[in-house]
Formats: structure tokens, C-alpha cells, sequence
């Protein structure tokens, strides 16, 4: 039984959820929103590992849509913790009193288009259901965890904790011999932070990865004041840059710059630490020799630091850089030179079995207390997939996109009638500053629903012409980039049996910006209105 109707539901309360809900009320739209945690926040509600931080810098990692609420926070270092940025998250819901529309700890089970009323009919795991004219997913890039197929995984009779579904409470890892699993973005965050107490921590890793120093610290009030001073015109200059991120940017090609040039620039940027270390040459990502000379300049950073020749050579990645998300460190690769801490390589000796005491690797099993998992997500469609989403005719957008994620603008899909997704596959998101993107997303959306209100319309649906032409423009803008060949979840290879489709826009968001305005000025070319 149907128990309320909606102008629109919204599923997710993380940062692009609360943004949905705020603008479909300044619109006289009558919304919900559900989400399965217990407050808002979003990744930053899930991902409570130690050490978990952003690693865009704070003071360009927050919302610009109200001028106060830029001005009133105060953010205390250069990278905010994770307990920070659920503050300012909670302090955004109390501020625009959005959670009296949001419904907490409730999962949406399915939604399905009505083709006779033309609505979505939404169905939560306890059976409820609503009605909305419009379906909204803010269900972001980075939350489908990824549960490992490691045999005997349940078997362990200790501890074992994921990054992405850490425990609400603080985890003592003291006198406790700990075993993590992985050494991408989260382990490189968390394990410093667990060296410390435990016993002994042992790192199985699969594949290294290139990590930059954040350098990370306290604030400082004359940036913050210069940056508060300016913010219209800093928000507006971000918005001409690739990643949506102000940095100083290179405007030359490695290929034509001198060596001895590129080494002082690299050790610069290096010394000022953060996901910019490759912003100095606009071929960073294009050109293999640019390219290399990057990773080997950190592959030598590396085997300064770790002093054991051997241990060095493990963590010494031989990928090109960049082609996975950068991560960025306090102090990940100075851990190895503590005696409580060190790495096995499981390439080639894989971990057979986890088993009551602990992991069997190469026939030898080691016994741990506890386990920690950092082994990624199901990036970009997982969480989709984990809903019955259907559309026109029952069907399901897990068929329609079984060959890889299919859409137009990152936003519409077709056969999906008044359905939209922000920051979804095929749109700049992960390759850009998250809350800017997730704004100029939520205001295209809205200002679609509105449009379609104004011509007193009921249906907006992308055409499967114009998703047609979206699939192929992402895939060639990608295709000359390095990261189109790489083996990581920017391509879903991460998921055993997961269609390998270069998921995120790469042309930039400038680019993408002018693709949403032109629909726009041309009456929503790419969508038929009814």
C-alpha cells in the first residue's frame, strides 16, 4: 500500500543528498529523502577508519550555494579528519533543518517507473512505500564496499573490521598483532594511524601504489582570510580548472622541458605535498616519458625514506602515475621503518584462505588478532545495482547497463523517465573537486525540474540518441589518456566480472560545464519533454 506521495525522492543524505533536498524546497517541492545510516554525511558517515581525512584542501572542499555558511565554518587544518567534515556536514542539516525530510536507517529496495502515471513507485526494505513524480539518486561514487572473495573470510575468529563500514566507536588496536589486507587510498591513511598502537601490523599487498606527502597541518589565518575575502572569484576561477581544484598549474609539456628543470619542479611540488604533485606539465597524463619521469622521481623519494633496500624495492610501484588516483599520506611509507611493522607481497604468492587464526599465504599461515580490510569499493555503479531500479516497461537499469553504465551528461538515462543521478558514471566526479561538482550537478537537475514544470510537462527522459553520443564522447575522451589502459576501478577491473568501461568524464569539468550549459541554451537538446 502506497502510505505518501512525493514531488520527488531523494536517496542518499551524504553532501549531494542534503544539496537535492535544500533546492527542491527552495522550488515549493514537496521531498524526502531516505538514507541507510543513522545521520547525515554521506562517505563521511561510513568511512570512520583512523586517519581518514579528504585530500583536497579544506578550505575548497565545502559548499559555495550560501555566502554565510562560507563565511561562519571554520576549518582547523590544511586537510580536514573525517570527524570534521561530519560536523560540517551535521551542521549544514541543523542550519537548513533538512533532516525533518529525511528519513535515517531505512535502505531503498526498489523503484520503478509507472507507465501509466507516469511516477516512480519507491519501495524500502521494510516494505513502505511512496510514490514520487521524480526518482533522485545521490548514491555517490564511492559507497557499494567491496567484500573481498578470499575463501574463509567468515571463518576468522578474531576481529575484522572494513575501512568502508568502520564501527562507530574507537578501535584499540593495542598489544594486537593486525593484518590489513590492501595498500591503496585507506590503508596508506589508516595504517600510520594503527602502527602506532598495535603490536604488530602486517600489510598484504597486491599492488603498490604512488602516495604524496600532504604536509599536512594546522590552518593558516592568513590564507583562510585572504580565501574568505575571495571566495566568488576563487569559486569562479576553480570552475576553468580540469579538476575544478585552484593550484598553481603548469602551462608547458614535460616532452619540451629540460630535465634538470623538471627535477626542481617535481621536488617543489613534492615539498608542498598534495594531489597537485602532477599539475606542473599539462602532458602528465599523455606522454609516457613525462610520465615516467614523474614515477621515477617518486620511486627514488621512496627508497630514501625506507631504509631496508628490500621493503623499498615491494612498495615501489611500476605503473604510471596517475593512472589510479593519486593518494596523498602523513607518513605512510615511514611506517616501514618501525620494527612492529611489515609487508608481504601477494601478486604472485597470493593469500589462499582466511582461517580461524588467521591468513594461509603460500602454505604458511599467520596468525593475527585482527583483520582489517582495505580492499576499495564498486566504484560508480555498485550502488545502483544493489537497488531494482526499473524503468519504462520493468526494465532494469542493472540489464540496461550490463555491457557498462550508459547514460547521457552523468545524469539521464534513457528509458528512465524523471530520473536523475548526481555525480553518476560518466561524469567528471571523481576526477574533481566532489562538493563544487556535486553542486553544478544538483543545480542542473533542479533547474531541468523546473523547466519542465514551467512548460506545465510531467515527463523529462535523455533520448537514446543523445546517450548513444554521451558513451562514445566519453570513451574518446578518455582513450587518449594514460589512465584508459590502467587496471583499476576508474574502470570497474577491481570487481571480478565487472564490464571494463572507463567510467568517469575525462575531458574536465570545464569542459563538462559548457556540454550541460549548451542542452540547456538549446531547449534540452538530448531530452524529450511530455
Amino acid at each position: 500500500m502506497v502510505q505518501d506521495e512525493y514531488d520527488a525522492v531523494v536517496v542518499g543524505a551524504g553532501f549531494a543528498g542534503m544539496y537535492l533536498l535544500h533546492r527542491l524546497r527552495q522550488m515549493g517541492l514537496r521531498a524526502k529523502a531516505f538514507e541507510t545510516g543513522s545521520d547525515v554525511g554521506g562517505t563521511w558517515y561510513w568511512n570512520r577508519y583512523p586517519g581518514a581525512r579528504v585530500d583536497v584542501e579544506s578550505m575548497q572542499y565545502s559548499y559555495q550555494f550560501d555566502e554565510e555558511l562560507q563565511q561562519d565554518w571554520e576549518w582547523s587544518e590544511r586537510y580536514s579528519p573525517q570527524p570534521e567534515i561530519l560536523r560540517y556536514a551535521r551542521h549544514v542539516a541543523d542550519r537548513f533543518d533538512l533532516r525533518r525530510d529525511i528519513q535515517f536507517e531505512t535502505r531503498v529496495k526498489a523503484a520503478r517507473f509507472q507507465d501509466d502515471s507516469k511516477d516512480w513507485l519507491i519501495t524500502t526494505e521494510d516494505g513502505t512505500q511512496v510514490r514520487a513524480r521524480y526518482f533522485l539518486t545521490a548514491v555517490g561514487c564511492l559507497s557499494s564496499f567491496n567484500k573481498p572473495a578470499i575463501p574463509g573470510i567468515d571463518d576468522f575468529k578474531g576481529n575484522s573490521y572494513f575501512t568502508a563500514q568502520w564501527p562507530h566507536e574507537p578501535v584499540d588496536f593495542t598489544g594486537q598483532r593486525v593484518a590489513m589486507i590492501g595498500t591503496g587510498s585507506t590503508a596508506m591513511q589508516s595504517s600510520p594511524e594503527i602502527a602506532k598502537q598495535a603490536k604488530s601490523l602486517t600489510l598484504f599487498q597486491r599492488t603498490p601504489n604512488y602516495s604524496i606527502p600532504s604536509h599536512n597541518g594546522p590552518q593558516d589565518p592568513e590564507y583562510v582570510a585572504y580565501v574568505k575575502a575571495n571566495y566568488p572569484e576563487l569559486r569562479a576561477r576553480a570552475k576553468q580548472i580540469y579538476g575544478g581544484v585552484l593550484d598553481d598549474w603548469g602551462e608547458t609539456e614535460g616532452k619540451h622541458t629540460p630535465k634538470d628543470v623538471m627535477e626542481k619542479e617535481l621536488e617543489r611540488r613534492w615539498r608542498r605535498g598534495g594531489l597537485t604533485f602532477l599539475g606542473g606539465y599539462t602532458d602528465s597524463m599523455y606522454d609516457k616519458d613525462t610520465n615516467e619521469f614523474a614515477a621515477e622521481f617518486v620511486r627514488r623519494k621512496i627508497r630514501e625514506i625506507v631504509k631496508d633496500p628490500e621493503t623499498a624495492e615491494l612498495l615501489c610501484p611500476t605503473n604510471e602515475i596517475g593512472v589510479k588516483r593519486i593518494c596523498v599520506d602523513t607518513g605512510y611509507f615511514q611506517i616501514f621503518n618501525r620494527p612492529n611493522v611489515s609487508i608481504m607481497e601477494v601478486r604472485n604468492t597470493p593469500i589462499e584462505r582466511i582461517s580461524e587464526k588467521g591468513i594461509v599465504r603460500g602454505g604458511v599461515e599467520h596468525e593475527f588478532d585482527s583483520i582489517v580490510y582495505a580492499t576499495g569499493f564498486d566504484a560508480f555503479t555498485g550502488s545502483y545495482n544493489r537497488i531494482d531500479i526499473r524503468g519504462r516497461g520493468g526494465v532494469r537499469l542493472k540489464d540496461h547497463w550490463e555491457a557498462g553504465p550508459r547514460n547521457f551528461l552523468g545524469m539521464a538515462v534513457a528509458g528512465f523517465p524523471n530520473m536523475f543521478t548526481v555525480t553518476g558514471p560518466l561524469s567528471p566526479s571523481v576526477f574533481t573537486n566532489m562538493l563544487p561538482t556535486i553542486e553544478q550537478s544538483v543545480e542542473w537537475i533542479t533547474d531541468a525540474i523546473e523547466y519542465v514544470r514551467e512548460q506545465d510537462k510531467s515527463v523529462i527522459e535523455a533520448t537514446e540518441t543523445a546517450e548513444d553520443y554521451w558513451v562514445r564522447h566519453c570513451d574518446e575522451v578518455a582513450r587518449p589518456s594514460l589512465r584508459y589502459h590502467a587496471d583499476c576501478w576508474y574502470l570497474g577491473s577491481n570487481i571480478p566480472g565487472k564490464p571494463r568501461v572507463f567510467m568517469p568524464y575525462n575531458a574536465g569539468l570545464p569542459a563538462y560545464i559548457e556540454k550541460c550549459e549548451q542542452v540547456v541554451a538549446n531547449d534540452y537538446e538530448g531530452f524529450a519533454v511530455a
